[in-house]
């Protein structure tokens, strides 16, 4: 069988993977080639690495790129013609792979088209689902409530439940807890860094006089920024036994902090998975910005309170997330009763997200499509 797949960010590269391997398990000999980032390409060596170049956030960033964007998708595409693959599988990243499936579609009506952890049209164009069904063939959703959303319009659909259930549940330890560490999460990208870290930096600052006893600890997620980060902080003159930088296994941290400021993202889902109450933030270009408040139709953009139905988290958005607001909800989630009804909500919310094994389950779905396919024991 060959399978071509395409993710354009770091965690669809992470899910990717998992799904490849999994593919590679329950059909031996299955070929797979696509677009991912460097964990598809160790999975698969035909899927090239290109995730660092295409995770761009934001429509202003996108529409800065579009050129590269253009080029990209007509060279996949002839490339996905070429190969002509049993199976498309689509991992997330919706503004490029939504449109590839409809080329796609046109191009090679005989393939299978599969969509792995399913775009969030349900909370900025619902409108889309019936189109989704008219060039999908299976839907594979990460979230209880979107699976209703896409059978109703016609779409063979499957909840598999969250990739992050597995990854947490392997790695979280108990019982260290450091009941005066703050853990800073500012994202993954230079430009979150940059809209976030300051921030960040202030509201240590301001906590430091209130709270001296208290420690904060930031998470870089690659040397470089790691670097800028560290340089962020000697400019801001902070005390060094105040504010640690670390490269490395952030989930780590969110298995030690009590509390944490969190940029919006995976991380964020994650962190609570790991059972660390926290405040979401969020700020990116005001062009950006006041575009997603036209197209967003639910009103919250975590997937805690999203899974909720309200604001167990509190999401501190553009001029709402200031040193200001950051320091009054750490404080309050340093404190019961605070700190307590959070961590029940959250553990109420990420129960919903099934119990593991989703990447098995995404792999037995995607090979349901080509039943001819010899398999293996699950």
């Amino acid at each position: 069988m060959k399978v071509f797949i395409i993710a354009g960010e770091m965690s669809g590269d992470k899910h990717g993977a998992l799904l490849i391997r999994e593919l590679q398990r329950l059909s031996p000999g299955a070929e797979v080639s696509g677009l991912g980032g460097e964990l598809m390409h160790a999975a698969a060596p035909c899927v090239e690495n290109w995730a660092e170049d295409a995770a761009v956030i934001g429509v202003v960033e996108v529409l800065k790129k579009y050129g590269w964007f253009r080029r990209r998708f007509l060279e996949t595409l002839d490339r996905i013609v070429r190969e002509s693959p049993e199976v498309l599988i689509l991992v997330d990243y919706p503004g490029f792979n939504l449109r590839m499936a409809a080329y796609v579609r046109k191009k090679l009506p005989g393939v299978k088209i599969a969509y792995f952890i399913s775009p969030q049209v349900w909370a900025w164009h619902r409108g889309r689902i019936p189109k989704m069904a008219r060039i999908l063939d299976l839907m594979m959703c990460i979230f209880p409530f979107e699976k209703p959303l896409f059978e109703n319009a016609g779409l063979k659909t499957e909840f598999v439940g969250h990739p992050l259930v597995d990854d947490i549940l392997a790695m979280r330890r108990s019982n260290i807890r450091e009941s005066n560490l703050i853990g800073l999460f500012p994202g993954s990208r230079p430009r979150e860094i940059e809209r976030h870290f300051p921030v960040f930096l202030r509201t240590a600052a301001q906590l430091h006089h209130r709270h001296p006893e208290w420690k904060f600890e930031a998470a870089a997620s690659h040397a470089a920024l790691h670097r800028h980060m560290q340089a962020m902080a000697r400019a801001a003159a902070l005390p060094p036994q105040l504010l640690a930088v670390n490269m490395g296994n952030y989930h780590d941290l969110m298995d030690r902090a009590s509390a944490a400021l969190v940029a919006s993202g995976t991380a964020t889902l994650e962190a609570a998975l790991h059972e660390l109450p926290y405040a979401l933030v969020y700020k990116v270009s005001w062009g950006t910005y006041l575009l997603g408040r036209l197209l967003v139709k639910i009103p919250f953009i975590g997937m805690v309170n999203i899974l909720s139905g309200r604001e167990v988290i509190k999401e501190l958005i553009q001029r709402q997330f200031n040193e200001k607001t950051a320091s009054d909800e750490l404080e309050r989630l340093m404190q019961e009763p605070r700190r307590n009804q959070v961590l029940a909500e959250m553990r109420e919310a990420v129960a919903k997200l099934g119990h593991g094994g989703a990447a098995t389950l995404a792999a037995q779905a995607v090979l349901s499509l080509c039943p001819q396919q010899p398999l293996m024991r699950a």
